[in-house]
């Protein structure tokens, strides 16, 4: 999937939460994830390398948690993020398989996150990240055949303009952690 990703600091999470609320979204409930993030040996933000992520969700106390592989390339130049996620059984494996290839943990990373769908193609995250200070929003929006990219990056930062947020972030969480 090609999609692209504008991250903001919050100024206020329940100022924020309210606006979106206003804009007629409502957030579900509050769950969490942890991702180890995974980086050929070498790498170098805006080299477009890809990172495999293994992550964990709990999204209820009561269910065993899902485990999900995901691979992402980020290009540097064009702002997209290409990425395929599926479930996987045996985290273990997994995991082995992706130092077999000559990748290294980069980077732990866990929060609580809150999500709302905005459209068909597009959902917005609320996320408090461990050892990161503030709340951080995040819209990740597919890029449809028949869109240019910049309209689609353009209506996300235009939602966030209409909330009052405009406190941009491209870092990635794990390397906000760094």
């Amino acid at each position: 999937m090609r999609k692209i990703v504008i991250k903001v600091k919050v100024r206020g999470r329940d100022e924020f939460e309210e606006k979106v609320t206003e804009l007629g979204h409502d957030f579900g409930p509050l769950y969490w994830q942890h991702d180890r993030v995974y980086v050929p040996r070498g790498y170098k933000r805006g080299q477009n390398y890809p990172r495999f992520i293994m992550r964990t969700e709990m999204k209820a106390i009561d269910r065993p948690a899902n485990y999900f592989l995901i691979f992402k390339r980020h290009i540097e130049d064009t702002g997209i993020e290409l990425e395929n996620m599926t479930m996987i059984k045996d985290y273990a494996e997994a995991v082995e398989m992706i130092m077999q290839l000559g990748f290294t943990l980069q980077k732990e990373v866990s929060r609580k996150r809150q999500d709302v769908k905005i459209s068909n193609e597009t959902k917005l995250y609320l996320d408090k990240v461990e050892g990161v200070s503030g709340v951080f929003a995040k819209i990740e929006a597919e890029i449809p055949e028949d869109k240019k990219i910049v309209e689609v990056r353009n209506e996300a930062r235009e939602f966030f303009e209409k909330v009052g947020e405009k406190n941009f972030y491209e870092k990635t969480y794990a390397e906000l952690l760094n």
